[in-house]
């Protein structure tokens, strides 16, 4: 069962702890483009193919996508500052290697190292929620989301001047440098966050979780160069189909899963991680496209034969706006919500890249629709962290923005395959040299923008946040956390267990109307008049067996959402209250008539068992000439011809558990096999009576 704890910390200036963070979301980007203008020197240099070269980018791209849910996974569970210092660290091992070792593979396993830093901007972000004043959550989030542009920005002319005046092992020695003093800062400025879920880690969906991922960005990477239709590309699509399709039964069934599926099918997480793979498709475009269309030759019509270095240059402006705008971005958020935010962005976006289709004739176009590229970035990269963390237990949020952060870079994974697809595909020939045309520019600039507006269908279907009084809240989440799945009015069940005092005092609101952590037992730390209260326990039957997947959902007297937990294969729970008050608790489990009752935590409670007495059930009468006994058989099954259950009579009556929503066909047959009878029934999630009476309706002689 998870359990939280926490210790008490001294509080830190909030402006250097958001300082610190993101830098560190700085360097995760700089990682991924720093090695991009020595692409073209590197076969020479390392005596290597341009084809093998290309692995110093795609072996940090899968590192990154593996250690991105591992280390968030890990983060909420051990503690987020210090998987951060384990990312670092990791990233500084890299370095050095790359720079010390003076080969293509020691380089090759540096860049492996260094794509643990990507799981710095997740883990950041949860830590933003855990410490920060609420008034201050919403512009560091957004400013922490905009860090993957400004890396990006400030990386390719960085690195350039760099190399080319200390040579390229200065660029790996300089991260190292960087990483050492940020892991110092860290280590000084940033408290350790208080929230803690303990339990057993799930490495075997770790493990299956990382072989898909490996696979399948392997194949996107490299189905360009390898052929979408060789046999390695397609090995690697049927291997990450066959894993996922273990893996995702597997995840359903383990206590504590590496990925909640279930929170991650709930519509707000889904959409939103949707809209996430799309966006970040639609972001990478404009970083993968513009430099090469500043480089072309003039010969082709339309290039402008800028240098790598002024090309990356020309980048500059992109990533100081991405920081301009982040405030902005959280002033939307605050005022209309991130939802809106993310519609916002997805249209800015949508809207300048139809711009760059048309206005590429000078270089000051290309920057000023680059700007605006970036500018849209900005403002949907910094809404979803926002729109994940309202949507899934405080306990998940590191996990769930670890998830997100993947998902975009499927995005961007994909969005790298299909820029290079497309301009080594719509090309001119010039004396035996094959050269993008501008249409291949044209074309990447309207899948992008189409990429936009499908990210902009999705967000519109995302549930608005309600409060108590049913008016739409601020999407930072001043009603607290989303309301959990499956919640329902009152039912049958009773509440027993005893307090034993675990208290900790908010160190700083998170999202307005959440709470960061729990505490050991005994602990309490005040801020202000709030003390947090940590309440677990477990979901049984009345005979005493633990009711897996049962969701309990802890909402204010006036309806507002404060937490809520999804027990695990034990029963077990565990929820975080904002203070001592009077609060509703519904608990509701698949099968199970709901609960709800209305509970005081005047004072820390560690322990609530919630006891769910009544079976939903299918039940009803067999009456009738031809089916009078006690033994008639009733069998479920569905129109599609799967069997769910069967049973026997018994004066009468049968009564089966209520199987999940939808059309069944409910059939009888008597004692002597003689008579059967059949009805189409629809089951809508509670109990339900059908009789079979005489005269035989639906009967059916055999």
């Amino acid at each position: 069962m998870p359990s939280h704890s926490a210790k008490t910390t001294t509080r830190r200036p909030t402006g250097l702890i958001i300082a610190i963070l993101c830098l560190s979301g700085t360097v995760v980007s700089l990682q991924q483009t720093m090695v991009i203008p020595l692409l073209p020197d590197f076969p020479k240099i390392l005596d290597a193919s341009p084809d093998d070269v290309s692995w110093l980018v795609t072996v940090t791209l899968l590192t990154s996508a593996v250690a991105t849910p591992i280390v968030s996974r890990l983060a909420d569970m051990v503690g987020k500052r210090r998987m951060m210092i384990v990312a670092m660290v990791l990233m500084v091992i890299g370095s050095v290697i790359a720079a010390s070792g003076g080969n293509f593979v020691t380089l090759v396993v540096g860049r492996a190292f260094q794509g643990f830093a990507a799981s710095l901007i997740p883990v950041g972000i949860s830590i933003m929620r855990d410490e920060l004043p609420k008034e201050k959550v919403a512009s560091a989030v957004a400013l922490m989301s905009a860090t993957l542009g400004i890396g990006s920005a400030l990386g390719l002319p960085l690195s350039g001047v760099i190399y080319e005046a200390l040579g390229w092992q200065a660029i790996f020695w300089l991260s190292a440098v960087v990483g050492i003093a940020l892991i110092i800062a860290v280590l000084a400025i940033v408290p350790e966050s208080e929230l803690r879920t303990r339990g057993r880690f799930d490495f075997l969906g770790a493990a299956m979780l990382s072989i898909a991922l490996t696979t399948m960005l392997l194949a996107i990477s490299k189905g360009g160069s390898w052929g979408w239709s060789s046999e390695p590309v397609i090995l690697l699509f049927i291997t990450t189909a066959v894993v996922l399709a273990v893996w995702f039964p597997f995840e359903l069934r383990v206590s504590q899963p590496m990925v909640d599926l279930r929170t991650s099918a709930r519509r707000p997480v889904l959409l939103t991680n949707i809209a996430s793979i799309l966006v970040g498709f639609s972001m990478y475009a404009n970083m993968l496209s513009t430099t090469q269309q500043l480089q072309m030759p003039k010969v082709s019509g339309y290039g402008f034969e800028l240098s790598v270095v002024v090309a990356g240059l020309c980048m500059v402006p992109s990533g100081l706006a991405m920081v301009a705008l982040a405030p902005i971005s959280a002033i939307i958020t605050k005022r209309f919500g991130a939802k809106t935010t993310l519609i916002v962005g997805a249209l800015v976006l949508a809207v300048s890249y139809v711009a760059r289709v048309f206005l590429n004739s000078e270089i000051w176009m290309i920057i000023v629709g680059a700007m605006a590229v970036s500018m849209g970035t900005a403002i949907a990269y910094a809404a979803m962290p926002t729109l994940i963390m309202r949507s899934v237990p405080i306990t998940e949020t590191a996990s769930a923005n670890g998830l997100n952060s993947l998902l975009r870079a499927v995005g961007t994974s994909t969005a790298s395959a299909t820029v290079a697809a497309i301009l080594t595909s719509v090309v001119m020939d010039h004396n035996g040299v094959s050269l993008p045309t501008l249409d291949a520019f044209k074309f990447i600039f309207w899948l992008a923008a189409i990429a936009a507006l499908l990210s902009v269908g999705v967000t519109v279907f995302i549930p608005k946040f309600l409060t108590a009084t049913g008016l739409k809240a601020d999407d930072g989440g001043t009603a607290g956390s989303a309301a959990a799945p499956g919640a329902a009015p009152a039912g049958s069940a009773q509440v027993s267990g005893g307090p034993v005092p675990v208290a900790k005092a908010l160190p700083g609101s998170a999202l307005p109307g959440t709470v960061n952590a729990a505490a050991d037992a005994g602990g309490i730390k005040s801020a202000g008049s709030e003390v947090e209260i940590v309440v677990s326990g477990t979901v049984v039957s009345a005979e005493g067996l633990p009711i897996r997947n049962a969701v309990v959902n802890i909402l204010s007297t006036n309806g507002a959402p404060v937490d809520w937990s999804r027990a695990n294969n034990d029963g077990g729970y565990s929820v975080v209250l904002p203070g001592p008050d009077r609060y509703l608790v519904v608990s509701s489990a698949d099968g199970w008539a709901p609960h709800s009752q209305a509970l005081d935590f005047t004072d820390a409670a560690s322990w609530q068992q919630i006891v769910l007495s009544r079976r939903l059930t299918l039940a009803g009468t067999i009456s009738g000439a031809q089916a009078p006994g006690d033994t008639a058989l009733v069998t479920l099954t569905r129109p599609t011809g799967e069997f769910i259950a069967s049973t026997h009579t018994r004066n009468g009556r049968y009564e089966l558990p209520l199987p999940p929503s939808g059309r069944y066909i409910l059939s009888t047959l008597d004692p002597q096999g003689e008579t059967a009878r059949a009805r189409q029934i629809t089951v809508a999630g509670q109990s339900a009576v059908v009789d079979f009476e005489a005269p035989l309706d639906a009967g059916v002689r055999t």
